[in-house]
């Protein structure tokens, strides 16, 4: 009874469905809380990320520590969301006797995929023949490495084009995560890189050596080399004792290499909970495989429990009759049926007109009478399969002076200023690390990249020892400058202060940056914000390693995107591709180019598995809408290599 009054407590918000999932499992003898696998398969809009918070909760609430449980998703703010929420469940519970209070930092493993790895391999570096102190490289600095490689393997120099160095390794990390092999990846992904297989093969051989070298991990490798530890059934059975309960987020999005992991460390699934949808499954171009989620169950004997989640909390019922239309001609899916208590609403509108500029025109004039109805801009969304397909669209909310925002702006990390003082904390934590050495050494006067060179081979040379470079002559130009910056470097690279206290640090690397800063780039006002940002974020850090490695694996938008035009007017319009639209809502929404070649992508005819995709793509984009959803067919448009 008492147990009975408790959940009651806790889990009151919850539907029926939700509290199913939420409450799986059951106490054995009045101690451990037991469960065996769960898929929580939760349609568009249905409250996923309240269930498994309230999963997540009801866990510590039947007496699971917080040190037992492992908690994946694939952002850190999706994480810093789940862990506030089930603060904030457990801290109003009123029956919590068993519950024990969550530490200052919330639950402790919780994070990305990738974070949880960085944590991991550094604590068994050394039985993967790894350096503790590894670096992690960003996916701009893993490009750099590679440019380096196909110079130095003379592949720039080629007669006929060779694949630039983000091609280079956008093949390299889909041979990773798909576990597929180079000529299966080119033949259906990069046809035209085919001619290249060996050259690419060998390129990619001595990008890894290069990274051996350096004591750098990019990432994929952090899933990879998680991968090859848990393979030992040693190492697998040691790091999932740790665990009572395993839960992953947006399960439809994981890749092969993160299935494998996590079937190594529960393999009997006890204890596992994943929560996604199939139907909203779009990223197989980042080597997302549906198949994880689809074939959930059977992997476990008996079959894993499944509970489908269909109450929709954002969408009028007329949106959800159309989507479930569109789902339902799906081959393979867990069948469901979005439902809403919001029976009121019109239906979605499916509009032709005569070609793109007549698309623009109606677009425009819908969200100014939606305006005019009290809809404000922030509050309606013009959603597209490909970013050019705005192009039109765009022009003609100049010509009639709407502010707008497009989605897919400027990472932290690709902002040039933020990645030259990171990379000074970079080089001092890792010696080692060539990227950043070279990227550093090159921000002062007369040090080109020839001197850049010299510098860090006499640095190596001397067994990376950062104080050697008091011994180095460099250029004139950065002769006044030389004193000053070794004394920085020396003080970074201090062993005592590498963790205590190590915050002062982005403050005394700030100080050195600024003449570089004036006198490298312009807008100095909105890059010194940026810089303060970074100040600021640097505070919530307990180590230096800590700060770079989350940082580099999860960077937050620079402050600088605030700075555009759109967001000086009180009102904007959203413009987004489908896949960055992922997990928003609008109350009214738009979507361009719903046409044959279009949309589908004309890029996903003849293979049944990417016509697949197309429609769920499609499927979230239209369950993206509260209230008014309008599908816009051009008659007339644009088809590559057709007039």
């Amino acid at each position: 009874m008492q147990q009975a009054e408790q959940e009651v407590d806790h889990l009151a918000a919850l539907n029926p469905a939700q509290r199913l999932a939420a409450a799986y499992g059951e106490s054995s003898d009045g101690k451990r809380f037991h469960a065996g696998p769960l898929l929580v398969i939760a349609g568009a809009g249905t409250g996923k990320t309240m269930t498994l918070a309230h999963r997540v909760a009801h866990l510590l609430i039947s007496g699971i520590s917080p040190e037992r449980v492992l908690l994946l998703t694939f952002t850190r703010r999706a994480a810093q969301e789940m862990t506030r929420r089930v603060e904030a469940i457990v801290r109003t519970t009123t029956r919590d006797s068993q519950a024990r209070p969550l530490p200052s930092g919330g639950l402790p493993w919780s994070g990305t995929f990738h974070s949880v790895a960085n944590r991991l391999l550094r604590r068994y570096a050394r039985n993967l023949g790894l350096d503790p102190g590894f670096s992690v490289l960003d996916r701009g600095d893993a490009a750099d490495v590679m440019d380096v490689v196909r110079h130095e393997r003379k592949l720039t120099r080629t007669a006929r084009r060779f694949p630039k160095k983000d091609t280079c390794l956008a093949i390299y990390s889909r041979c990773v995560n798909t576990q597929k092999s180079l000529s299966d990846i080119l033949q259906d992904t990069y046809p035209w890189c085919s001619d290249w297989a060996d050259e690419l093969s060998e390129l990619f051989r001595y990008y890894v050596l290069r990274k051996q070298q350096s004591q750098a991990l990019d990432y994929d490798d952090l899933l990879l080399y998680w991968s090859h530890l848990v393979a030992e059934a040693e190492f697998a059975s040691e790091i999932g004792s740790w665990f009572d309960h395993v839960l992953v987020d947006e399960y439809q999005d994981t890749n092969l290499v993160q299935a494998r992991i996590l079937n190594a460390l529960k393999p009997d699934g006890a204890g596992v909970t994943v929560v996604g949808d199939d139907a909203q499954s779009i990223y197989s171009f980042r080597a997302a495989e549906v198949e994880n989620i689809l074939g959930f169950p059977d992997q476990y004997m008996p079959s894993a429990q499944v509970i489908t989640l269909e109450q929709n909390y954002r969408s009028t019922q007329p949106i959800l009759d159309s989507a479930n239309c569109l789902i339902a001609e799906s081959d393979r899916q867990y069948r469901k049926n979005l439902f809403s208590d919001r029976k009121d609403g019109v239906r979605p509108c499916y509009v032709t007109v005569e070609d793109g500029d007549a698309e623009a025109e109606y677009v425009v004039t819908e969200i100014l009478k939606n305006r005019e109805l009290g809809i404000e801009l922030k509050q309606q969304a013009v959603l597209f399969r490909g970013s050019h397909h705005s192009d039109r669209l765009e022009i003609e909310l100049l010509r009639r002076n709407i502010p707008y925002v497009k989605y897919g702006g400027l990472k932290f990390l690709e902002a040039a200023h933020v990645k030259d003082l990171l990379s000074v904390l970079k080089w001092a934590e890792n010696p080692k690390n060539e990227v950043a050495a070279n990227r550093v050494l090159k921000l002062l006067p007369g040090m080109g990249p020839a001197n850049a060179r010299r510098c860090f081979e006499h640095v190596t040379a001397a067994g990376y020892a950062l104080s050697s470079l008091r011994e180095f002559r460099p250029p004139a130009a950065a002769a006044r400058e030389w004193s000053d910056f070794c004394t920085m470097l020396e003080s970074l690279s201090a062993v005592e202060v590498a963790d205590r206290g190590w915050q002062t640090q982005v403050t005394q690397v700030r100080h050195w940056y600024q003449p570089q800063l004036e006198r490298l780039y312009d807008g100095v006002d909105t890059r010194e914000a940026d810089l303060e940002q970074l100040e600021q974020i640097s505070g919530r850090y307990p180590t230096r390693e800590r700060f770079l490695t989350e940082l580099t694996l999860d960077p937050p938008s620079a402050a600088g995107d605030l700075a555009g035009d759109p967001f000086l007017d009180e009102d904007y319009l959203i413009l987004s591709t489908v896949h960055s639209a992922k997990g928003q809502e609008w109350d009214a929404v738009f979507v361009l180019n719903v046409s044959d070649g279009n949309f589908p992508s004309e890029f996903a005819t003849g293979k049944p598995e990417m016509i697949e995709e197309e429609r769920r793509l499609l499927y979230v984009a239209m369950t993206r809408a509260k209230q008014s959803l309008s599908l816009l067919a051009p008659l007339r448009y644009h088809v590559t290599q057709q007039r």
